[in-house]
């Protein structure tokens, strides 16, 4: 028992290293440092702030959600420094309430280990949701709200502040060339060997070097690697982890009890794994081969998402 568990948690990881680190996540990895690195601050907290309309607050937080690559625990002091940065707690809330399921990486590893079509449906429900959290949270503490609105116009009188600060035309070229980088091996090459991907991601990968070399000064470089290198380091340890966790699991767990509690699409079965997953911890990334090997299992499509 114990051998075939191991055996199922080091064939899922060696599965995972040999697919999808290098056309999966080194450009998500980089995409995701780009953003820190190349968008101002200052552009983010204008359309996230506690000043602005509301529905553009919302809209803008859960836009921005799929560029936060963090899990339900590391993006706890990202919505924080939002919100004690200025931005306001419906926001705030959408942020920490979206960016766990939408984030760039998880949504690429959804879409290559469940299908696109699971990951479409998992950013329409978490947008609606940002909505309706949002809003919720922005009426329970409404009065709060107003007096946090009353201390940041107090403060910003006489302050120096930047209300033209954006994204610079090439920084977005480079983000969108990465994005295509990270999109490519999968709607290219649909069907034929890994290598043919592998070939397509190098190429992409050629072109965002060069393209960086040519726009980019040495110190930029470095902030835009060091940001991304501090995702790897975080994430990457725990969706190791994560992923072997699940090829044991796989292993242990008869494939009768799964398709007798979630099999299908039924009510009860939907209510089983939204409990389930209420008391469930998962690293950013490693609920979708979890979610995977229990669809292998029996599971339905409604349970899963």
């Amino acid at each position: 028992m114990i051998i075939e568990a191991l055996k199922g948690g080091l064939l899922a990881l060696q599965d995972y290293v040999v697919y999808h680190i290098l056309t999966c996540l080194i450009p998500a990895f980089l995409l995701a440092g780009g953003m820190v690195a190349f968008v101002p601050k200052e552009a983010v907290l204008r359309y996230l702030g506690i000043a602005t309309h509301r529905i553009v607050t919302y809209l803008s937080a859960a836009f921005a959600s799929f560029f936060v690559a963090a899990c339900s625990c590391t993006v706890i002091p990202v919505s924080a420094g939002v919100y004690f940065a200025g931005a306001s707690v419906g926001a705030a809330f959408i942020i920490l309430w979206v960016a766990p399921a939408t984030n760039v990486l998880a949504l690429t590893y959804t879409g290559a280990i469940i299908g696109w079509d699971m990951a479409v449906v998992r950013i329409i429900s978490a947008f609606l949701m940002a909505l309706v959290v949002g809003s919720v949270m922005t009426f329970a503490f409404r009065h709060e709200e107003m007096q946090r609105l009353a201390e940041v116009q107090a403060a910003n009188e006489g302050t120096a502040t930047d209300p033209t600060a954006r994204v610079r035309w090439h920084d977005i070229v480079l983000l969108l060339l990465i994005v295509i980088d990270l999109l490519a091996p999968n709607y290219v090459i649909r069907t034929g060997p890994y290598w043919q991907k592998v070939v397509v991601w190098a190429v992409g990968m050629v072109i965002v070097a060069l393209y960086a070399w040519r726009t980019k000064t040495a110190e930029e470089i470095r902030h835009w690697l060091g940001e991304t290198w501090w995702f790897v380091r975080i994430i990457l340890p725990l969706l190791l982890v994560g992923v072997f966790i699940v090829g044991v699991i796989g292993a242990l767990l008869p494939q009768s009890l799964v398709e007798r509690l979630v099999g299908g699409n039924s009510l009860r079965a939907s209510f089983i794994a939204t409990l389930v997953g209420a008391i469930s911890y998962f690293a950013t990334m490693t609920e979708a081969p979890f979610v995977h090997k229990l669809m292998q299992l029996g599971m339905g499509k409604g349970p899963a998402l």
